[in-house]
Protein backbone atom coordinates (compact mmCIF):
# COMPACT_ATOMS: atom_id res chain seq x y z
CA UNK A 1 0.00 0.00 0.00
CA UNK A 2 1.23 3.48 -0.77
CA UNK A 3 2.50 5.84 1.88
CA UNK A 4 0.82 9.24 1.39
CA UNK A 5 3.40 10.91 3.63
CA UNK A 6 6.00 10.26 0.90
CA UNK A 7 4.07 12.43 -1.51
CA UNK A 8 7.14 14.01 -3.04
CA UNK A 9 7.99 10.63 -4.55
CA UNK A 10 4.64 10.29 -6.28
CA UNK A 11 5.23 12.95 -8.92
CA UNK A 12 7.80 13.75 -11.51
CA UNK A 13 7.32 17.50 -11.13
CA UNK A 14 6.22 19.83 -8.35
CA UNK A 15 5.65 23.57 -8.39
CA UNK A 16 4.70 25.69 -5.38
CA UNK A 17 4.11 29.38 -6.01
CA UNK A 18 3.11 31.94 -3.39
CA UNK A 19 0.55 34.36 -4.81
CA UNK A 20 -0.08 37.95 -3.85
CA UNK A 21 -3.40 36.88 -2.32
CA UNK A 22 -1.47 34.94 0.29
CA UNK A 23 -2.10 31.33 -0.67
CA UNK A 24 0.00 28.61 -2.19
CA UNK A 25 -0.67 27.09 -5.57
CA UNK A 26 0.56 23.53 -5.59
CA UNK A 27 0.68 21.93 -9.02
CA UNK A 28 1.88 18.37 -9.34
CA UNK A 29 2.34 16.35 -12.48
CA UNK A 30 1.60 12.64 -12.49
CA UNK A 31 4.01 12.11 -15.37
CA UNK A 32 6.06 9.07 -14.58
CA UNK A 33 3.59 7.77 -12.01
CA UNK A 34 2.82 4.18 -12.90
CA UNK A 35 -0.66 2.79 -13.33
CA UNK A 36 0.43 0.01 -10.98
CA UNK A 37 1.07 2.62 -8.30
CA UNK A 38 -2.35 4.14 -8.71
CA UNK A 39 -4.00 0.76 -8.30
CA UNK A 40 -2.24 0.37 -4.94
CA UNK A 41 -3.86 3.49 -3.50
CA UNK A 42 -5.85 2.97 -0.29
CA UNK A 43 -8.95 4.75 -1.59
CA UNK A 44 -10.80 1.85 -3.19
CA UNK A 45 -14.33 3.24 -3.02
CA UNK A 46 -15.56 6.81 -3.24
CA UNK A 47 -19.06 8.02 -2.39
CA UNK A 48 -20.32 11.19 -4.07
CA UNK A 49 -23.31 12.67 -2.28
CA UNK A 50 -24.97 14.86 -4.87
CA UNK A 51 -24.43 13.72 -8.45
CA UNK A 52 -25.22 17.03 -10.12
CA UNK A 53 -22.85 19.23 -12.09
CA UNK A 54 -19.84 19.06 -9.75
CA UNK A 55 -20.42 15.60 -8.30
CA UNK A 56 -21.24 14.10 -11.68
CA UNK A 57 -18.25 15.77 -13.31
CA UNK A 58 -15.97 14.45 -10.55
CA UNK A 59 -17.20 10.92 -11.14
CA UNK A 60 -16.77 11.21 -14.90
CA UNK A 61 -13.29 12.70 -14.48
CA UNK A 62 -12.21 9.86 -12.18
CA UNK A 63 -13.48 7.31 -14.67
CA UNK A 64 -11.57 8.97 -17.50
CA UNK A 65 -8.39 8.84 -15.36
CA UNK A 66 -9.03 5.14 -14.73
CA UNK A 67 -9.78 5.25 -11.05
CA UNK A 68 -9.50 1.54 -10.22
CA UNK A 69 -12.11 1.40 -7.46
CA UNK A 70 -15.87 1.83 -7.26
CA UNK A 71 -17.77 5.10 -7.32
CA UNK A 72 -21.05 5.20 -5.41
CA UNK A 73 -23.57 7.98 -5.90
CA UNK A 74 -26.22 9.34 -3.56
CA UNK A 75 -29.11 11.37 -4.91
CA UNK A 76 -32.74 11.03 -5.93
CA UNK A 77 -33.54 7.79 -7.76
CA UNK A 78 -34.07 9.37 -11.23
CA UNK A 79 -30.78 11.28 -10.96
CA UNK A 80 -28.93 8.13 -9.90
CA UNK A 81 -30.27 6.24 -12.91
CA UNK A 82 -29.09 9.03 -15.18
CA UNK A 83 -25.69 9.09 -13.46
CA UNK A 84 -25.26 5.34 -13.97
CA UNK A 85 -26.34 5.58 -17.59
CA UNK A 86 -23.87 8.41 -18.15
CA UNK A 87 -21.06 6.43 -16.52
CA UNK A 88 -20.44 8.82 -13.62
CA UNK A 89 -21.09 6.17 -10.93
CA UNK A 90 -21.07 2.40 -10.58
CA UNK A 91 -23.99 2.16 -8.17
CA UNK A 92 -26.33 4.48 -6.35
CA UNK A 93 -28.33 4.78 -3.14
CA UNK A 94 -30.93 7.34 -2.16
CA UNK A 95 -30.08 6.98 1.54
CA UNK A 96 -26.75 8.62 2.48
CA UNK A 97 -26.14 6.08 5.26
CA UNK A 98 -26.29 3.27 2.70
CA UNK A 99 -24.23 5.17 0.14
CA UNK A 100 -21.23 5.75 2.44
CA UNK A 101 -20.96 2.13 3.59
CA UNK A 102 -17.56 0.71 2.64
CA UNK A 103 -16.14 3.96 1.25
CA UNK A 104 -12.76 5.38 2.22
CA UNK A 105 -13.68 8.82 0.83
CA UNK A 106 -17.01 10.65 0.95
CA UNK A 107 -17.40 13.79 -1.18
CA UNK A 108 -20.26 16.15 -0.27
CA UNK A 109 -21.29 17.81 -3.54
CA UNK A 110 -24.33 19.72 -2.38
CA UNK A 111 -25.29 23.33 -1.54
CA UNK A 112 -23.45 24.72 1.48
CA UNK A 113 -26.44 24.46 3.82
CA UNK A 114 -26.88 20.80 2.98
CA UNK A 115 -23.14 20.19 3.42
CA UNK A 116 -23.22 21.67 6.92
CA UNK A 117 -26.22 19.48 7.81
CA UNK A 118 -24.68 16.33 6.33
CA UNK A 119 -21.43 16.78 8.26
CA UNK A 120 -23.32 16.68 11.54
CA UNK A 121 -25.53 13.79 10.44
CA UNK A 122 -22.99 11.53 8.72
CA UNK A 123 -19.73 12.46 10.42
CA UNK A 124 -20.18 10.70 13.78
CA UNK A 125 -21.23 7.45 12.09
CA UNK A 126 -18.33 7.23 9.62
CA UNK A 127 -15.41 4.89 10.36
CA UNK A 128 -12.36 6.73 11.77
CA UNK A 129 -10.32 6.10 8.62
CA UNK A 130 -12.95 7.46 6.23
CA UNK A 131 -12.16 10.95 4.93
CA UNK A 132 -15.06 13.36 4.53
CA UNK A 133 -14.60 16.28 2.15
CA UNK A 134 -16.77 18.79 0.30
CA UNK A 135 -16.97 21.16 -2.66
CA UNK A 136 -18.88 24.01 -1.04
CA UNK A 137 -18.41 27.58 -2.26
CA UNK A 138 -17.87 28.96 1.25
CA UNK A 139 -15.67 27.41 3.87
CA UNK A 140 -15.76 29.11 7.29
CA UNK A 141 -19.11 27.68 8.41
CA UNK A 142 -18.33 24.31 6.83
CA UNK A 143 -15.01 23.99 8.67
CA UNK A 144 -16.63 25.19 11.91
CA UNK A 145 -19.24 22.41 11.70
CA UNK A 146 -16.57 19.83 10.87
CA UNK A 147 -14.52 20.95 13.87
CA UNK A 148 -17.55 20.75 16.14
CA UNK A 149 -18.31 17.26 14.81
CA UNK A 150 -14.84 15.70 14.83
CA UNK A 151 -13.12 17.73 17.53
CA UNK A 152 -9.37 17.19 17.80
CA UNK A 153 -9.55 14.56 15.03
CA UNK A 154 -10.86 17.03 12.42
CA UNK A 155 -7.47 17.19 10.69
CA UNK A 156 -7.50 13.45 10.02
CA UNK A 157 -11.19 13.07 9.22
CA UNK A 158 -12.20 16.16 7.25
CA UNK A 159 -10.78 18.20 4.38
CA UNK A 160 -12.68 21.35 3.43
CA UNK A 161 -12.48 21.99 -0.31
CA UNK A 162 -13.83 24.14 -3.12
CA UNK A 163 -13.12 23.58 -6.81
CA UNK A 164 -13.29 26.84 -8.77
CA UNK A 165 -15.15 25.20 -11.62
CA UNK A 166 -18.72 25.33 -12.76
CA UNK A 167 -21.23 26.36 -15.38
CA UNK A 168 -24.39 28.39 -15.46
CA UNK A 169 -26.11 25.09 -16.28
CA UNK A 170 -26.83 23.10 -13.14
CA UNK A 171 -27.53 19.41 -12.78
CA UNK A 172 -26.07 16.24 -14.20
CA UNK A 173 -26.98 17.31 -17.74
CA UNK A 174 -24.02 19.70 -17.67
CA UNK A 175 -21.55 17.24 -16.13
CA UNK A 176 -18.23 17.16 -17.98
CA UNK A 177 -15.13 15.05 -17.29
CA UNK A 178 -12.97 18.03 -18.33
CA UNK A 179 -14.69 20.50 -16.00
CA UNK A 180 -11.71 20.65 -13.62
CA UNK A 181 -9.00 21.00 -16.26
CA UNK A 182 -6.89 24.02 -15.35
CA UNK A 183 -9.12 24.91 -12.40
CA UNK A 184 -7.96 25.76 -8.89
CA UNK A 185 -9.19 23.39 -6.17
CA UNK A 186 -9.08 25.32 -2.91
CA UNK A 187 -8.52 23.49 0.36
CA UNK A 188 -8.87 25.23 3.72
CA UNK A 189 -7.13 23.03 6.29
CA UNK A 190 -7.87 22.92 9.99
CA UNK A 191 -5.03 24.34 12.13
CA UNK A 192 -2.04 22.01 11.94
CA UNK A 193 -3.64 19.74 9.35
CA UNK A 194 -1.17 18.01 7.04
CA UNK A 195 -3.20 17.89 3.87
CA UNK A 196 -0.70 15.86 1.85
CA UNK A 197 -0.58 12.98 4.31
CA UNK A 198 -2.97 10.10 4.82
CA UNK A 199 -6.23 9.84 2.93
CA UNK A 200 -6.29 13.56 2.14
CA UNK A 201 -2.95 13.24 0.37
CA UNK A 202 -4.30 10.42 -1.79
CA UNK A 203 -7.46 12.37 -2.53
CA UNK A 204 -5.46 15.42 -3.63
CA UNK A 205 -3.42 13.24 -5.97
CA UNK A 206 -6.67 12.39 -7.71
CA UNK A 207 -7.69 16.05 -7.74
CA UNK A 208 -4.46 16.80 -9.60
CA UNK A 209 -4.89 13.77 -11.84
CA UNK A 210 -8.20 15.15 -13.13
CA UNK A 211 -6.50 18.41 -14.10
CA UNK A 212 -6.93 20.74 -11.13
CA UNK A 213 -4.25 22.57 -9.16
CA UNK A 214 -4.43 22.59 -5.38
CA UNK A 215 -4.40 25.91 -3.52
CA UNK A 216 -4.31 26.03 0.28
CA UNK A 217 -5.44 28.93 2.45
CA UNK A 218 -7.33 29.67 5.66
CA UNK A 219 -11.12 29.37 5.53
CA UNK A 220 -11.78 33.04 6.39
CA UNK A 221 -9.30 34.24 3.76
CA UNK A 222 -10.91 31.91 1.20
CA UNK A 223 -14.36 33.35 1.85
CA UNK A 224 -13.09 36.93 1.59
CA UNK A 225 -11.25 36.18 -1.66
CA UNK A 226 -14.14 34.26 -3.23
CA UNK A 227 -16.54 37.08 -2.37
CA UNK A 228 -14.53 39.14 -4.87
CA UNK A 229 -13.53 36.64 -7.54
CA UNK A 230 -16.64 34.44 -7.61
CA UNK A 231 -19.61 35.71 -5.64
CA UNK A 232 -19.42 39.37 -6.69
CA UNK A 233 -19.25 38.53 -10.43
CA UNK A 234 -22.41 36.44 -9.99
CA UNK A 235 -24.24 39.32 -8.30
CA UNK A 236 -23.08 41.75 -11.01
CA UNK A 237 -24.31 39.45 -13.76
CA UNK A 238 -27.62 38.90 -11.99
CA UNK A 239 -28.15 42.62 -11.38
CA UNK A 240 -27.28 43.57 -14.97
CA UNK A 241 -29.62 40.95 -16.46
CA UNK A 242 -32.46 41.93 -14.13
CA UNK A 243 -31.96 45.64 -14.92
CA UNK A 244 -32.07 44.93 -18.66
CA UNK A 245 -35.32 42.99 -18.26
CA UNK A 246 -36.81 45.88 -16.28
CA UNK A 247 -35.65 48.44 -18.84
CA UNK A 248 -36.57 46.64 -22.08
CA UNK A 249 -38.87 43.76 -21.17
CA UNK A 250 -38.45 40.01 -21.19
CA UNK A 251 -38.84 39.55 -24.93
CA UNK A 252 -36.44 42.21 -26.23
CA UNK A 253 -33.68 40.62 -28.39
CA UNK A 254 -30.91 42.16 -26.31
CA UNK A 255 -28.45 39.26 -26.36
CA UNK A 256 -28.81 38.94 -30.11
CA UNK A 257 -28.09 42.62 -30.70
CA UNK A 258 -25.78 43.42 -27.80
CA UNK A 259 -22.73 41.57 -28.99
CA UNK A 260 -20.23 39.31 -27.30
CA UNK A 261 -19.54 41.55 -24.31
CA UNK A 262 -23.16 41.51 -23.17
CA UNK A 263 -23.48 37.77 -23.68
CA UNK A 264 -20.33 37.12 -21.64
CA UNK A 265 -21.34 39.45 -18.83
CA UNK A 266 -24.82 37.96 -18.49
CA UNK A 267 -23.98 34.29 -19.10
CA UNK A 268 -23.88 33.33 -15.42
CA UNK A 269 -27.08 35.24 -14.69
CA UNK A 270 -28.74 31.97 -15.72
CA UNK A 271 -27.31 30.29 -12.62
CA UNK A 272 -29.97 28.90 -10.26
CA UNK A 273 -30.91 30.81 -7.11
CA UNK A 274 -31.05 27.49 -5.23
CA UNK A 275 -27.26 27.27 -5.54
CA UNK A 276 -26.47 30.88 -4.66
CA UNK A 277 -28.90 31.24 -1.76
CA UNK A 278 -26.62 29.37 0.63
CA UNK A 279 -23.53 31.17 -0.69
CA UNK A 280 -25.13 34.52 0.12
CA UNK A 281 -26.31 33.37 3.55
CA UNK A 282 -22.94 31.93 4.60
CA UNK A 283 -20.75 34.71 3.18
CA UNK A 284 -23.04 37.69 3.66
CA UNK A 285 -20.52 40.00 5.35
CA UNK A 286 -17.82 39.56 2.69
CA UNK A 287 -20.26 39.86 -0.23
CA UNK A 288 -21.80 42.99 1.27
CA UNK A 289 -18.38 44.55 1.67
CA UNK A 290 -17.42 43.75 -1.93
CA UNK A 291 -20.73 45.11 -3.24
CA UNK A 292 -20.31 48.31 -1.24
CA UNK A 293 -16.82 48.94 -2.62
CA UNK A 294 -18.01 48.25 -6.16
CA UNK A 295 -20.96 50.60 -5.68
CA UNK A 296 -18.50 53.31 -4.59
CA UNK A 297 -16.39 52.65 -7.67
CA UNK A 298 -19.39 52.84 -9.97
CA UNK A 299 -20.51 56.07 -8.31
CA UNK A 300 -17.03 57.52 -8.90
CA UNK A 301 -17.23 56.57 -12.57
CA UNK A 302 -20.74 58.02 -12.86
CA UNK A 303 -19.56 61.32 -11.44
CA UNK A 304 -16.54 61.47 -13.74
CA UNK A 305 -17.87 60.51 -17.16
CA UNK A 306 -16.60 63.83 -18.54
CA UNK A 307 -13.28 64.11 -16.67
CA UNK A 308 -9.78 62.65 -16.88
CA UNK A 309 -10.69 60.40 -13.94
CA UNK A 310 -12.52 58.08 -16.33
CA UNK A 311 -9.29 57.47 -18.23
CA UNK A 312 -7.53 56.77 -14.93
CA UNK A 313 -10.12 54.10 -14.13
CA UNK A 314 -9.61 52.45 -17.52
CA UNK A 315 -5.83 52.50 -17.06
CA UNK A 316 -6.08 50.95 -13.62
CA UNK A 317 -8.46 48.26 -14.86
CA UNK A 318 -6.02 47.29 -17.62
CA UNK A 319 -3.47 46.23 -14.98
CA UNK A 320 -5.59 43.19 -14.06
CA UNK A 321 -5.26 41.46 -17.41
CA UNK A 322 -1.75 42.73 -18.07
CA UNK A 323 -0.53 41.09 -14.86
CA UNK A 324 -2.32 37.86 -15.74
CA UNK A 325 -0.74 37.80 -19.21
CA UNK A 326 2.69 38.42 -17.71
CA UNK A 327 2.31 35.54 -15.24
CA UNK A 328 1.18 33.26 -18.04
CA UNK A 329 4.22 34.12 -20.15
CA UNK A 330 6.55 33.55 -17.19
CA UNK A 331 4.96 30.16 -16.57
CA UNK A 332 5.38 29.16 -20.21
CA UNK A 333 9.08 30.15 -20.09
CA UNK A 334 9.64 27.94 -17.03
CA UNK A 335 8.09 24.88 -18.65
Amino acid sequence: MCQPSRRSQWSAEKLIAKTSAGFEIVADSLLGTSYWFLTQMAIRQITIIGTGLIGGSFGLALKRRRFPGRIVGCDRAPVLKQARDKGAIDEGHANPADAVRGSQLVLLAAPVGAIVELIGRLGPALPPKTLLTDVGSTKAQVLARATATFGKDVGRRYLAGHPMAGKEQSGLEGADPDLFQGAVWFVTPAPGQKIFEGASGEFLEWVEAIGAGVASMEAEAHDQLCAWISHLPQMISTALAAALVDEYGEDAPLLETGGRALREMTRISASPYSLWRDVALTNKKNIRNALLKLEQRLAHIRENLDTRELAVEFERAHHLRKASSRRRRDTEKDQ
